[in-house]
C-alpha cells in the first residue's frame, strides 16, 4: 500500500513507487469498472435492466469511478467503485439471484488476478534470459505481483459478510425469511462495523488469513500451461 511504502521508515524505492501507482491506476480503470460490469451484467441475465438503462453496462471507467473509493485504493488498498443499482424485485428469484449478482464482483476480481498472474509468468519466461539483470525488469515484475496482490485483496474483502460488501447479500440468501428482514433492517449498524473494523486495522487482519492461500492457488493456476508445455 503506498501509504506503508512512504511512512514505513526504511528506503523508498523510487520504481516501486511508480509501479505501484500504475498497478492502482489500472485498477481504477479497468478491474473496478469490470467488477461493477459483472454485477450489472449476471444482474441483467437475471431479469433486472436497472443497470443497463442506466449506461453501467459498460468499461467506461467515468460511468463507475468513485473519487473517495479510488482515493482509499490508492493509498490503503481497499477501495470502491459506483455500486451498480440492482432491483431485486426485477429479479427472477430475489434472495438466491442476489447473490449471484453480488458473488459475480469478486469472481471478476479473481478472474482479473488469474490474468495478471498470467502475464507475469510469460514476462518472465519470455525475457528473463537477457534481461533479469534490468533494473526496469524487477520494476515490472513488481507491477504485476502488486495487481495480483490488489485484485486477491479486493475479492476478499468484498466476501466480508457486512454492508455494504457483496459478502453480505450472499450471506443473506441463505438466512431464513425472518432472520432476512432482521438482517436488512439492522444494515446501517453493521456497516457501521465494518467502518470500525477497517478503521482499527481488523479488516487488514481478516483479509491477510485467506490472501495467502488464494494467491498460491492464483499463481499456481497461472503457472500450469508453462510447466506442461514450456
Amino acid at each position: 500500500m503506498l501509504y506503508s511504502i512512504l511512512f514505513s521508515g526504511g528506503r523508498v524505492n523510487f520504481l516501486e513507487i511508480v509501479m505501484h501507482i500504475l498497478a492502482t491506476l489500472v485498477v481504477i480503470t479497468v478491474i473496478l469498472p469490470f467488477h461493477e460490469l459483472a454485477h450489472g451484467f449476471i444482474a441483467y441475465k437475471l431479469g433486472d435492466d436497472t443497470a443497463k438503462r442506466m449506461g453501467r453496462l459498460t468499461f467506461n471507467p467515468l460511468n463507475h469511478i468513485d473519487p473517495i473509493g479510488a482515493l482509499c485504493l490508492l493509498l490503503v488498498g481497499f477501495g470502491w467503485a459506483e455500486p451498480v443499482p440492482v432491483n431485486m424485485r426485477r429479479l427472477k428469484n430475489p434472495k438466491r439471484d442476489m447473490a449471484l449478482v453480488a458473488l459475480a464482483g469478486p469472481m471478476a476480481n479473481l478472474i482479473a488476478a488469474l490474468v495478471g498472474a498470467i502475464l507475469n509468468d510469460l514476462f518472465v519466461v519470455l525475457l528473463s534470459a537477457h534481461f533479469s539483470e534490468a533494473v526496469w525488469f524487477d520494476a515490472i515484475e513488481f507491477f504485476f505481483e502488486y495487481y495480483v496482490v490488489v485484485n486477491v485483496g479486493l475479492a476478499i474483502f468484498n466476501l466480508i459478510p457486512l454492508p455494504p460488501l457483496d459478502g453480505s447479500k450472499i450471506l443473506a440468501s441463505f438466512l431464513p425469511d425472518g432472520a432476512y428482514e432482521k438482517f436488512l433492517l439492522n444494515e446501517r449498524k453493521l456497516s457501521s462495523i465494518l467502518i470500525i473494523c477497517i478503521a482499527l486495522g481488523i479488516v487488514d487482519k481478516i483479509v491477510a488469513i485467506p490472501e495467502s492461500f488464494v494467491l498460491t492457488f492464483i499463481y499456481f493456476l497461472a503457472g500450469l500451461p508453462f510447466r506442461l508445455f514450456i
